[in-house]
């Protein structure tokens, strides 16, 4: 077995110690950690919040995967970066809002975490062009592996309100429009 850069991952070893010992050093140098990755997501949310999608982008690998829920046109399976953060961000979601008047991330909560895998919910939105206000709750589910040294985002499952999506986003109202809330959703 080999690293990225074709160097046998069991490459660290301690005197007298045993093969498992020599694991965990192993892993602790060639994978991220459960704290690891709930700093990355950390990372991620304050991006969103202070929107700056540069930065936001450069915590995904370049083959980030995006599954996003649904049947509306932002639905789907995207692949790699130039297409999560092209047609998807910038067009359909963000190209699809009043500019400077939206704010994703305006709260969220890291849910669960593991070496492997983060699940968070936030909150965010604004203004959608076509008059209709675009507050949206998201929940997310990130795996995470290493990527050049660095833990990394490598794929994305986002679940969200489609008729919300619908409204907006695709100024596509369902029948009887939409329902005032009547409990809030609380995380």
């Amino acid at each position: 077995m080999s690293g990225g850069s074709g160097a046998p991952i069991w490459r660290f070893t301690t005197p007298n110690a045993t093969p498992l010992e020599q694991g965990q050093k192993t892993r602790k140098a060639t994978m991220s950690t459960r704290a690891d990755n709930i700093a990355l997501i950390e990372n991620y949310y304050a991006c969103l919040k202070s929107g700056d999608f540069d930065a936001l982008a450069g915590l995904h690998s370049d083959d980030v995967a995006f599954n996003m829920l649904g049947s509306t046109p932002v639905s789907g399976r995207w692949e790699g970066k130039a297409e999560c953060f092209g047609p998807l961000v910038a067009d359909l979601v963000v190209g699809k809002l009043v500019p400077g008047k939206h704010a994703f991330a305006k709260k969220w909560r890291i849910m669960s975490a593991d070496d492997n895998c983060v699940v968070g919910i936030m909150q965010g939105g604004g203004p959608g062009l076509n008059g209709e206000q675009y507050d949206q709750t998201y929940c997310q589910v990130f795996t995470i592996s290493e990527r050049d040294g660095a833990p990394r985002i490598v794929e994305l499952h986002e679940f969200y309100d489609t008729a919300l999506v619908e409204l907006v986003l695709n100024d596509n109202p369902t029948a009887k429009g939409q329902t005032e809330i009547q409990r809030e959703f609380r995380f």
